[in-house]
Order: C-alpha cells, then sequence, then structure tokens
C-alpha cells in the first residue's frame, strides 16, 4: 500500500520525535533504546526502517545519534545503564576477591612458615637443656621465691 508525501512526512515526524524522547531517556516499560521500540512508538512498521524502505535513512541516523551518546559516556536506556553499571562492580569484585584468595594464601604460607621456625626452635632449646644436665659448667639458678618482701610499687 501507496502512502502520500502527506502520510509520510507525518510519519518521519512521529519518527523523529520518538527519536527524540528515546534519547532523553522517555523509555516505555519494557521497551529498549532500540528500533523497535522506535518503530512501536511512532506507530510505523519496523521493517520500513530495513534495507531500502522509505525511513532507513532515520534507522542510520537514530543508530549514529545513539552512538554519539554512548561515546559521551551517556546511556538513554536505564536498562543498559545498569548493566554497564554491574558489569563494573562484577569486574571491581573479582579483582577484590583475587586480591584476597592471594592474601590468604600468603597469610597461611606465613602461618606454615611460623609454626615450623616455633618447632624448630623448641627443638633445638630441648636439646640444649639435654646437654645441659650433663655438663658441671652449667650452674643452675635458683628457683623464683614466690613470696613477696615489701611492696611491689
Amino acid at each position: 500500500m501507496r502512502i502520500s508525501a502527506t502520510q509520510r512526512t507525518e510519519n518521519e515526524n512521529r519518527i523523529r520525535a520518538a527519536m527524540d524522547r528515546l534519547l532523553r531517556g522517555e523509555i516505555p516499560p519494557g521497551g529498549k533504546c532500540g528500533i523497535k521500540t522506535l518503530a512501536g512508538e511512532a506507530a510505523v512498521d519496523r521493517t520500513a526502517f530495513y534495507g531500502t524502505r522509505p525511513y532507513a535513512h532515520l534507522r542510520v541516523e537514530f543508530e549514529r545519534r545513539l552512538q554519539t551518546l554512548q561515546d559521551a559516556g551517556e546511556i538513554p536506556d536505564p536498562r543498559e545503564a545498569q548493566i554497564t553499571r554491574l558489569k563494573g562492580e562484577t569486574t571491581k569484585l573479582r579483582e577484590r576477591l583475587a586480591q584476597s584468595e592471594q592474601m590468604v594464601e600468603e597469610l597461611t604460607d606465613f602461618r606454615g612458615q611460623a609454626l615450623a621456625r616455633l618447632a624448630a626452635q623448641h627443638e633445638e632449646i630441648i636439646r640444649l637443656r639435654e646437654a645441659a644436665v650433663g655438663t658441671t659448667r652449667v650452674s643452675r639458678l635458683p628457683p623464683p621465691r614466690t613470696t613477696v618482701i615489701g611492696t611491689c610499687s
């Protein structure tokens, strides 16, 4: 079915108005900032935006303007903005998790080394005590007094 030049101009005006709304972030519930939603908002068949159809140039314009906004860091679609934000958070959390796992591994290694050193020191103390029992050159200190004489301050 052919449309008149007036109808085509009206359709283009509706498409441009819908394009402006979508790029401002006024996206209908359940929609995205895309050609399908643009066609629905402008009440135009979506296939008219592809190939050699009458509104293909408007699709190109819409995609160019959308890409310009995205390159500038503005994302008109709140869902896309949320997805981008959540991807960034996920990346940061994965990095923090990797750092935490590395720290836990380092601390576990340090703990093992500290326990090994303590065990070696304990063994050395026991060996020295046993060696000191058989020699007369080592004198034993008297045991500490348990009663306190006078004030402690």
